[in-house]
């Protein structure tokens, strides 16, 4: 792990040494291209990978308005990822070293409980973050409350400096996910699942960024990102006490109105806003994509993707079911059964120790003949 001193260091550049080294490696590189700031040969460069790019000045119809700064995308912004890819991996690594790595040492976990929260803590991190900056951004684009806007005045080919800055940072983190199933030592079991849902969240961002639907993108993943947040936040709680599960009943409720809504949103905009706008065809000049081929590869991306989340969803719900029901089950037959009457108990019929008691203490021959 970065940052991580070790009594005995590993050879050079050998699996254990990138391992433990890989974020003081990442640190130098991202040093070197700010360092390049400082020349002016380098400086040109430089600027591209810091720096967001396509600054586009856009005058208003109103003399009395400032001229506003929007941005487009381009081939430059590649560079930017790349930089802010390697910010996140170094801040992966301060929040594995200094925040949940001590909280497992004081936890104790086993190795599955170990991996699943780490991978929970820094999901929750970033998704708390992501959260907090998308809804700003909503509440001052106005995105959310005027659905139409979605779908007005397409193609949406430029945007303010946050939404664009918002959709480069998403893209560097969930590309700096890739190398860290490495760098983390992820299980091998582990890795599929993992990959399954980087490829999907790196396809569907880039595909609203490229695509110029980065306002249908920005509104879909705010909620989206809220549910996450609530499940890998009931995870972490779940870890520290097994009996804190009441974030699980409403993660539930929340993923189906999510997934709902995100279903409605997208039919709308591919099924019925954007085929009734002014500009349809194809032009990757104008930055156009407005035909019903790829309108309808969209929606079936989008509508498949959400099928495959509520099938993982039920079958998730019927695993933790199961494991309920068979935990009721042991722990019924855990309890033991009403303890049985003693044989030396009195029985109804006078009975103590197998041997019969008169009322009268008279033996019954003795009775009789008592009686004859």
């Amino acid at each position: 792990m970065g940052f991580r001193k070790k009594n005995k260091s590993p050879p050079v550049l050998s699996h254990e040494f990138v391992i433990q080294n890989h974020a003081d490696m990442v640190s130098c590189l991202a040093m070197i291209i700010l360092l390049g700031l400082m020349f002016e040969v380098t400086a040109k460069f430089a600027i591209m990978f810091i720096t967001v790019q396509y600054n586009v000045t856009q005058v208003l119809a109103d003399e009395k308005s400032e001229p506003v700064n929007l941005y487009q995308y381009g081939p430059k912004d590649v560079a930017t990822v790349f930089f802010y890819l390697l910010i996140a991996v170094i801040l992966h690594a301060l929040i594995q070293e200094y925040i949940l790595d001590k909280i497992n040492r004081r936890l104790h976990l086993s190795k599955t409980k170990h991996s699943k929260f780490n991978e929970s803590g820094q999901l929750a991190a970033f998704y708390l973050f992501s959260f907090i900056w998308g809804c700003s951004i909503l509440t001052a684009e106005e995105f959310a409350t005027n659905p139409t806007f979605l779908w007005e005045g397409y193609p949406h080919t430029s945007m303010v400096f946050q939404v664009k800055f918002f959709y480069i940072c998403q893209i560097a983190y969930w590309l700096h996910a890739l190398p860290e199933l490495y760098f983390q030592k992820v299980r091998k079991e582990d890795i599929p699942r993992q990959l399954y849902y980087i490829c999907l969240y790196v396809v569907h961002i880039s595909g609203a960024y490229i695509l110029n639907l980065h306002r249908l993108g920005l509104v879909l993943l705010v909620p989206h990102y809220l549910v996450e947040l609530l499940f890998h936040a009931s995870r972490l709680f779940y870890f520290s006490d097994e009996n804190k599960q009441k974030g699980f009943t409403l993660w539930a409720l929340l993923f189906v109105i999510a997934r709902l809504l995100t279903l409605t949103l997208s039919v709308l905009t591919f099924g019925f806003g954007l085929p009734r706008t002014e500009n349809h065809g194809f032009s990757l000049a104008e930055g156009n994509f407005n035909v019903l081929t790829i309108r309808m590869t969209c929606l079936a991306a989008i509508c498949l993707t959400q099928a495959w989340m509520m099938w993982k969803f039920i079958n998730f719900q019927l695993k933790k079911w199961r494991e309920h029901s068979q935990n009721q089950a042991s722990k019924k037959k855990t309890v033991s059964p009403k303890s049985k009457p003693h044989k030396r108990e009195t029985t109804k019929g006078g009975a103590a120790n197998g041997v019969v008691k008169s009322e009268d203490k008279m033996s019954p021959r003795a009775r009789k003949a008592k009686a004859s």
